[in-house]
């Protein structure tokens, strides 16, 4: 039997940065702590599932302040090519696009996760030519707090209508949906990220939506 490839595509989150009590500390939990580590280990064997995590990736926006490269939409046929054949994407991005400096409205952030669901749809990175399947994730709410609030003022509102607008872009574009706002919650210490308890959590229900 073929060796299913599951390409995990998000930022910090997907990275496994440890919740940060300053800005200039970022640690990494380790690979087996991680969401995708978990999920890799409760799908066991025949899937091969790799980590594409990037602190500080937006959905479509060049960031004018950490970089251009931050753009996900504009990396994204790179890596769906040097990963390929990919069985399944799973797409878990537009907690940065609340930065106070992208002034990004819910439904917009939703429309551009979507461009990344038609940018994978529309590509050849599956087997045999075809295009990956997608598991759309919207992400937890985040806080405004800690060494993060600023960056993130008045994104805390916006990121609880996020889910509505991610679902039904999933519908509309025929992909499979997961809230992780449903499973995790994010950590109190700097709002946005999530401690190993929740990447826990959140690898064991994206196994269970895959298997399902």
């Amino acid at each position: 039997m073929r060796e299913r490839t599951i390409l995990c595509y998000g930022d910090s989150n997907t990275h496994g940065t440890m919740p940060m009590a300053t800005r200039d500390v970022m640690g990494r939990f380790g690979r087996a702590e991680r969401w995708p580590g978990v999920l890799a280990a409760e799908l066991g064997a025949g899937f091969h599932v790799i980590e594409e995590g990037l602190p500080g990736r937006t959905t479509v926006h060049p960031d004018p302040v950490s970089g251009v490269h931050k753009n996900g939409l504009a990396v994204l046929p790179a890596v769906l090519e040097s990963h390929a054949p990919v069985d399944l994407v799973v797409l878990m991005l537009g907690t940065n696009d609340l930065k106070h400096r992208f002034q990004a409205s819910p439904v917009e952030i939703a429309e551009s996760a979507g461009q990344l669901v038609l940018a994978i749809r529309h590509s050849e990175a599956g087997p045999e030519e075809r295009a990956p399947e997608v598991l759309l994730v919207c992400p937890p709410p985040v806080l405004e707090a800690g060494c993060l609030e600023e960056i993130f003022e008045g994104g805390a509102a916006k990121s609880h209508r996020l889910a509505g607008h991610y679902a039904a872009m999933a519908e509309r574009l025929g992909v499979r949906f997961l809230d992780a706002g449903r499973v995790i919650v994010s950590s109190p210490l700097d709002g946005v990220h999530f401690d190993a308890a929740q990447h826990a959590r959140l690898g064991s229900a994206v196994a269970r939506a895959i298997r399902d």
